[in-house]
């Protein structure tokens, strides 16, 4: 079997290209069966490959003259500056030289590139940002965290059987429960959307759909997959990270100012911190898929360190390797028939 061949945008992120050399040689350490196309600016990669001490022949290095930043116009500029670092490693997928492509910059401008160069998967309505979250008894999906404002019925089903396959291929679950996020878990609970929706997914035999879930439910981690529109997503995707990092924060600063008492206890307890902190790391799950579109496109945290992109590239390898792409469409054209 060929080495599975992955497109990194080497100037995405506030850390490039530092951070994403880093990762693409820390994968390379750990995985025997991967190679690399790392686009940038051909000197400034190379002069980072020295830096790092990489002599080695998995990582071929794509000249690109321009970088397309986050306060761009996503779609003018993928229009515009055709030999940026984002459009060269999207353009290796579309014309199949690369398996998967990684990214940590402007999440508009590579769902837009995704959409455009990539191309979606036939049948597909929209694309939908899939991030993994952790919960108290396992992680969970939301699907979709914010490639798509406003969504109908039908988009919100083709998510749940998007999430259903990806929850099965890279998080192991069998047959993933699916929830719609709403106000309240009666059925006639909600907007025009969570109401109709509610309805499409009830009819839906070939999902496990448990039905509506409700805000403070989403944490346990007890619903694999959650299905909702991108604003709604990204909503609880920033609110989640946000009070996971204000909390942890609180804690320890109540400890800290609690007397000689509270700070033995809060030594005592730093292994367990740590660990928390761990399992809220957006590092430890490198990064979130774009579903929908015709190749692996991986989308990193803006701020990823090399862990993460580490990370993300795991993350392409489990989708590559259980075949996840494969599943996603033939789920959606038995579901056309």
């Amino acid at each position: 079997m060929k080495d599975m061949r992955i497109a990194i945008d080497g100037m995405g992120g506030d850390n490039a290209p530092q951070a994403v050399v880093d990762g693409v040689i820390k994968a390379i350490n750990e995985y025997s069966d991967l190679e690399f196309y790392i686009t940038g600016p051909e000197e400034i990669i190379k002069e980072e490959l020295h830096k790092q001490n990489y002599e080695g022949d998995k990582i071929t290095v794509v000249n690109a003259t321009e970088v397309i930043s986050n306060n761009e116009h996503p779609a003018r500029a993928i229009k515009r500056k055709k030999d940026s670092s984002l459009c060269k490693a999207l353009e290796l997928v579309k014309e199949k030289t690369c398996d998967a492509v990684i990214s940590a910059g402007s999440t508009g401008a590579f769902l837009t590139g995704c959409t455009l160069i990539v191309g979606r998967i036939k049948g597909v309505k929209r694309p939908a940002l899939t991030p993994i979250m952790p919960g108290k008894n396992g992680p969970f999906m939301i699907v979709d965290a914010g490639a798509n404002v406003d969504c109908k019925p039908e988009y919100l089903v083709q998510f749940a059987y998007m999430g259903k396959e990806y929850y099965k291929g890279v998080l192991k679950g069998e047959n993933p429960s699916i929830g719609l996020v709403n106000i309240g878990s009666e059925e006639e609970k909600g907007n025009d959307l969570t109401k109709n929706t509610h309805k499409l997914l009830k009819e839906e035999e070939n999902l496990n759909f448990i039905g509506n879930i409700e805000p403070r439910d989403i944490t346990t981690g007890n619903t694999n997959v959650l299905v909702c529109d991108g604003f709604v997503g990204n909503t609880i995707l920033k609110m989640y990270e946000g009070t996971a990092s204000t909390v942890l924060k609180i804690i320890v600063e109540e400890m800290l100012s609690s007397g000689a008492k509270a700070k033995i206890g809060a030594f005592l307890l730093k292994p367990v911190f740590k660990s928390i902190k761990k399992k809220f790391d957006y590092k430890e799950y490198g990064g979130a898929p774009f579903l929908g579109v015709d190749g692996i496109c991986i989308k990193a945290h803006g701020s990823s360190d090399g862990k993460a992109i580490k990370n993300a590239i795991r993350q392409s390898k489990e989708f590559h390797d259980n075949k996840v792409l494969d599943k996603i469409k033939e789920q959606l054209e038995l579901k056309s028939e």
